[in-house]
């Protein structure tokens, strides 16, 4: 498992729960894997009562199966769960694009190139961590341009299951079409066009469907029947 820095102020719970989602994204904890609650105590330094409020917050969503008197799963993949997840997205996410064509500023713009010439860049010399951090973040910035960074933080959860896949076709498809849809989407944004960015927006959100036999191929055993 990966473990994280701490970050200044964050409590164990919140810490625990960061450090556990990320590990489940990138699949350091696998899909079906046993996880026990000492063992990530350990591991991250904390007492037992922050990882089991981290794992009773993802039993909610139901990405960690909570077995009493034994060790907690990580739950399969759930095509059902990832298309509710991408529901979300895309409901809160076309949203947010009409927001951002009437709001976003020309530092605004300029941020979201920043980001898309770094993720050519790590495309290029292709390393996937830093595509994943830099995809996630364009999201996160135009919830800032949007003045809804809560609204993001709170689809988070339900958007592992989603979060899961997507990290699993950067290893697996490797199509830079991602990098294509948020250079697309920028300038549509440059250009305060929010029914060319919504449109967009809906089929960069949908590409898991397309990549879904060539990631079930890759990964057979992550997923449920």
């Amino acid at each position: 498992m990966k473990i994280l820095e701490r970050l200044p102020r964050e409590n164990g719970r919140d810490y625990a729960l960061r450090v556990i989602k990320d590990n489940i994204i990138h699949l350091n904890l696998e899909p079906g894997s046993q996880i026990s609650e000492n063992e990530l105590s350990a591991e991250l330094g904390l007492s037992r009562t922050p990882v089991r409020e981290a794992l009773i917050e993802l039993s909610k969503v139901r990405i960690i199966e909570i077995q009493p008197q034994k060790r907690s799963v990580v739950a399969l993949i759930d095509y059902d769960l990832v298309e509710e997840s991408r529901f979300m997205r895309n409901v809160l996410e076309c949203a947010v694009v009409d927001l951002v064509c009437e709001m976003a500023g020309p530092e605004d713009v300029e941020r979201l190139r920043e980001n898309i010439r770094l993720q050519k860049f790590y495309w290029d010399n292709f390393n996937p961590d830093q595509l994943w951090t830099l995809d996630d973040h364009f999201h996160q910035m135009l919830f800032e341009i949007a003045r809804k960074s809560q609204v993001f933080a709170l689809m988070q959860n339900i958007s592992i299951h989603f979060d899961r896949v997507r990290n699993m076709a950067l290893f697996s498809v490797k199509d830079p079409k991602i990098v294509q849809d948020h250079e697309s989407m920028t300038e549509s944004i440059a250009c305060r066009d929010p029914v060319k960015t919504r449109e967009l927006m809906e089929v960069h959100l949908s590409r898991y469907r397309i990549d879904a036999v060539v990631i079930r191929k890759a990964y057979p055993q992550y997923f449920k029947n």
